[in-house]
């Protein structure tokens, strides 16, 4: 493309083979122009556009055009050189500027001038050493991969070469009309105060002494284009507040995303499955996140800026799309903590309920049919309370997250406590001398039986052991102590007592902890007392006046 360009500029641009090689590099630059993709179909404006551009460098050869034409395309590989390329493209890009801007100062501005004479020296470096810079493109070895990917443009970088190129060029061409002086001083003119210029350009940039500068003017503008990722960025937060479900959240949060006005569609990958909404594109970058890979497609090729933008909206969308995922997983383990928990409680309670039931079945082994009134008596005060204990559980069972609140008096549940317990060798003892209020029955029944049978089965290993209860205060500030006087609590095992199962060999080892949880629920305290030996007591009070 550029030696054609050179062919028709070298010899003067009035000779119809210069027209034709100015058409010939025209057909060449749209091989290689960075506009259109290659397989894109051209409507019938833009294929009018390109037949009048054609005609245009046909019929109009004039070196105004010309210069307007060079600026162009030094603006459009310039841009590209600024952006970023790395490596060989990179110098491929840079040799082809520094050539248009040789031959656009050297040769096509002097032309402007009317009987501007060049020498002899200027004459042959221009025509036959200047082609020798583009052919040193030729040794450079560039990618495959690399040569392949379409040229990105960056739009700022392109404009602001374009206007320096063309202030410089009239600002040549007005300090040598009105001097009329020799063109390159006015070239060297032009320069110096292009030079200051950029000077003052670069301290109000960043100024000093109170003065915010025109960084922050420029940033505020720019910061507009960032309207639409705004309303992305809205848009986001309001589906992780409305949506629960992760995969519908990442679908809709995706379908705001391809609505972006540089993006043209998305794919995405996840463990549960995949999709894409919108088009895909010849460009697209990939992102590689946790839990979530994106394919994000563009329409036109990525420029660094565009790039970094692009990176951010996929790792937004990545922590917002682990954060969901965490919020579900902590459901799950939530659902699941409560069905453990709840099947723990009740299989405990049907332990004890068939511990009474045992216990009524060996009194009727032992009765021999003796004292039939007394057995009876005895039948009839337990019966009652093992179905009413069995009711409370079936009640569990059907709402586990509910937990009972019912109070009950506390003279009758001691009396009825003292009654399950009448021939299990339990002392019971009162710190007052009058009961009086109300107690939490599920919570007390609960913490007395567990505290009790566990006592009774350390009894097994420890014989001469002795198991006592103790009911303390009044009003609705009751507590409850069971004692033995066995030996004391191992102290790893006293550690981990109510904070978590505890390995046991008579149960389940999570009696403990259930009951310290529902005390905990209704403002009461399980904690061990006294842990010596001769000397163990656990203890039940409220809060306010537990140790």
């Amino acid at each position: 493309m550029l030696l054609a360009l050179h062919a028709s500029l070298a010899f003067g641009i009035q000779q119809w083979w210069s027209r034709a090689f100015l058409l010939a590099h025209f057909g060449f630059f749209l091989l290689w122009q960075p506009v259109w993709l290659g397989d894109r179909n051209l409507n019938a404006f833009q294929a009018f556009v390109v037949v009048a551009v054609g005609l245009l460098f046909v019929v109009w050869s004039s070196w105004w055009l010309m210069a307007l034409w060079i600026a162009v395309l030094f603006a459009l590989i310039g841009g590209n050189v600024v952006g970023g390329r790395r490596g060989a493209q990179r110098a491929v890009g840079f040799i082809a500027a520094l050539y248009l801007l040789a031959v656009l100062l050297m040769w096509v501005v002097p032309q402007l001038f009317d009987g501007e004479r060049f020498p002899q020296v200027v004459l042959l470096f221009v025509r036959f050493v200047l082609p020798l810079v583009l052919l040193g493109v030729l040794p450079i070895k560039v990618q495959a991969d690399r040569a392949s990917e379409p040229m990105a443009v960056d739009l700022l970088y392109s404009v602001l070469l374009f206007l320096l190129v063309a202030a410089l060029v009239l600002g040549s061409f007005v300090i040598k009309v009105l001097s009329s002086g020799d063109y390159p001083s006015a070239l060297a003119q032009t320069l110096f105060v292009i030079a200051l210029l950029l000077l003052l350009l670069s301290w109000l940039w960043n100024p000093h002494g109170g003065f915010s500068g025109v960084k922050y003017l420029v940033s505020r503008y720019f910061l507009t284009i960032g309207l639409p990722f705004e309303v992305w960025m809205r848009n986001l937060a309001e589906h992780a507040q409305r949506e629960t479900n992760s995969a519908r959240f990442l679908a809709l949060a995706l379908e705001d995303m391809s609505d972006l006005p540089w993006v043209a569609g998305v794919a995405w990958r996840t463990a549960n499955g995949d999709g894409h909404v919108g088009a895909r594109s010849k460009f697209h970058a990939e992102f590689a996140l946790k839990e979530l890979d994106l394919d994000i497609y563009t329409s036109w090729s990525l420029s660094p800026a565009l790039m970094v933008h692009l990176k951010l909206l996929a790792h937004l969308l990545g922590y917002f799309y682990e954060a969901k995922q965490r919020e579900h997983q902590q459901r799950q383990n939530a659902y699941h903590q409560a069905i453990f928990e709840t099947g723990a409680r009740l299989t405990h309670d049907v332990k004890n309920l068939l511990q009474s039931l045992k216990s009524l079945c060996s009194a009727v082994e032992h009765s021999n049919g003796h004292e039939p009134g007394k057995l009876q008596g005895f039948m009839q005060r337990q019966l009652p309370q093992i179905a009413q204990r069995l009711q409370a559980t079936l009640d569990k069972l059907q709402a586990p997250n509910q937990s009972p609140t019912e109070m009950v008096d506390a003279a009758t549940w001691w009396e009825q406590i003292r009654q399950r317990y009448a021939d299990r060798n339990v002392a019971f003892s009162l710190g007052s001398s009058k009961l009086e209020g109300e107690l939490p029955g599920d919570l007390f029944n609960s913490v007395a039986e567990n505290l009790i049978e566990n006592a009774l089965n350390k009894a097994k290993n420890e014989p001469g052991l002795r198991v006592s209860a103790t009911l303390l205060g009044g009003g609705q500030m009751h507590s409850l102590q069971v004692r033995d006087n066995g030996s004391p609590i191992g102290p790893s095992v006293a550690e981990a007592l109510f904070a978590g199962p505890v390995k046991s060999q008579t149960g389940l080892g999570i009696g403990l902890y259930q009951a310290a949880r529902q005390a905990e629920w209704f403002g009461y305290r399980l904690s061990i007392a006294n842990n010596e030996g001769g000397e163990v007591c656990f203890e039940l009070a409220p809060r306010s006046q537990g140790s």
